[in-house]
């Protein structure tokens, strides 16, 4: 604390002065959010230093991870989202639709190397039958009772109901029912209309995104927030976009964590189109601090774990994030197909043993957690013998040999997407 006023002395009055009411306790205004995202220099320092501050009385030292596997089980989709690089239409040769025996035998095979979680996420294909997804869990439910089934966005619940002619509040219920454990809170990118029409028309639309959370969360199935930034956004739309979550929050309790979203550009057609104007080519990396900072001032007393991506940002990035306000790693993923085909470069697998490093490495103490934050496993802060050998996935030489890839599914004739004969 020391420190951090004497940096305070050093700064303008303005941002001095907002950032001692976070101190305080006080919310931070949405202007003054707004604000905060041009600092640089010390003033930048004085925002980073009040961030660990505050996730330090927050949530203390421990830093989290879960160990999951994705299970992106198509990539054919009727969407035509300007910033995915992932999705196919149902004429491309490279689509591919997983049966539910391979889905099982996937999330099988992530038990079997100690996860407990399987995240579920796909385009929406559009041969299907809207009791897909309630399917899907009930027969992931049955077949692996004990691992939690993080599944579905609220762009998949809503393509789910509207096809099986059902309400958001129905279709949730019987999702539940079914085994769902929470939702991922994607398709978020920014609550914003006017700006979701311009990078991806057709897409749910804010308030849909809200009530789809909002009756998960009454229906007391949690899920994460996200958005996506350092595309076309303005800053003002940034911190509109994380008052609305905090709102939400005050109201539901239902987000575990917020997670920002860095814009992969390198193979997104909105970058490479460049059919809208002002296109960026992702954050820069002081906006990348900027934004997790601030997410720790804005919402950190609402919503407590903030979640660096390694997967956008890369282990390195998000190494220096856990100074940032950061106390989640995320997940170790197994397979990642969606940031990679858009150009991230930093793998679909990260194992619980680099987790843990780079936790350490950060002076933190590492804590192995089930998807809704409940402590599966401690660490001591320094790296003990019997570490590896309770850690099947980090023992692993070549995982990609036993995972698979994004581009192995494109190109498997045995998974070839057919209009008829989807799941």
């Amino acid at each position: 604390m020391t420190d951090l006023q004497s940096v305070l002395q050093t700064i303008t009055p303005n941002i001095r002065t907002i950032l001692e009411h976070c101190l305080e306790g006080k919310e931070l205004k949405q202007d003054d959010a707004t604000t905060l995202f041009s600092v640089t220099g010390p003033e930048l320092t004085a925002l980073v230093l009040t961030a660990d501050y505050l996730r330090e009385l927050q949530c203390g030292d421990q830093v989290s991870y879960v160990v999951n596997r994705n299970i992106n089980f198509t990539n054919v989709c009727i969407k035509t989202c300007q910033f995915c690089a992932f999705s196919r239409d149902l004429r491309s040769e490279e689509g591919y639709f997983l049966p539910t025996d391979e889905i099982i035998r996937r999330a099988q095979e992530a038990l079997s190397y100690g996860a407990t979680e399987v995240c579920l996420q796909a385009g929406l294909a559009p041969s299907i039958d809207g009791e897909i997804y309630i399917d899907l869990c009930r027969e992931l439910h049955q077949a692996l009772p004990k691992l939690h089934l993080h599944a579905f966005s609220p762009e998949e619940v809503k393509y789910g109901a509207i096809r099986s002619k059902r309400t958001f509040y129905d279709y949730l219920s019987a999702l539940k029912d079914a085994g769902i454990g929470s939702l991922p809170g994607t398709s978020a990118e920014i609550l914003n209309d006017t700006l979701r029409k311009r990078i991806s028309p057709g897409r749910i639309s804010t308030q849909e995104w809200i009530q789809i959370v909002t009756t998960a969360h009454k229906l007391g199935i949690p899920t994460t927030s996200t958005m996506m930034f350092g595309h076309v956004e303005t800053k003002e739309e940034r911190a509109a976009h994380m008052a609305l979550l905090r709102d939400i929050q005050k109201q539901t309790g239902g987000f575990t964590e917020f997670v920002p979203l860095s814009f992969v550009h390198q193979e997104a057609p909105l970058f490479i189109k460049q059919d809208i104007t002002g296109v960026q080519p992702g954050p820069t990396g002081n906006d990348i601090i900027r934004m997790y900072a601030i997410a720790r001032l804005m919402l950190g007393a609402t919503i407590k774990n903030i979640q660096a991506s390694w997967v956008k940002e890369g282990l390195r990035m998000a190494s220096w994030l856990l100074n940032c306000g950061v106390n989640d790693l995320g997940g170790t993923l197994m397979n990642e197909s969606i940031s990679t085909t858009a150009g991230a470069s930093h793998g679909q697998l990260m194992t619980p043993a680099m987790l843990r490093h780079a936790i350490r490495d950060a002076g933190r103490v590492p804590v192995e957690r089930r998807t809704t934050y409940e402590i599966h496993r401690q660490f001591s802060r320094v790296l003990e013998e019997q570490e590896i050998e309770q850690d099947p996935l980090s023992q692993l030489e070549h995982p990609q040999e036993i995972f698979g890839s994004y581009q192995e599914l494109t190109t498997d004739q045995t998974f070839t997407y057919k209009f008829e004969n989807a799941l």
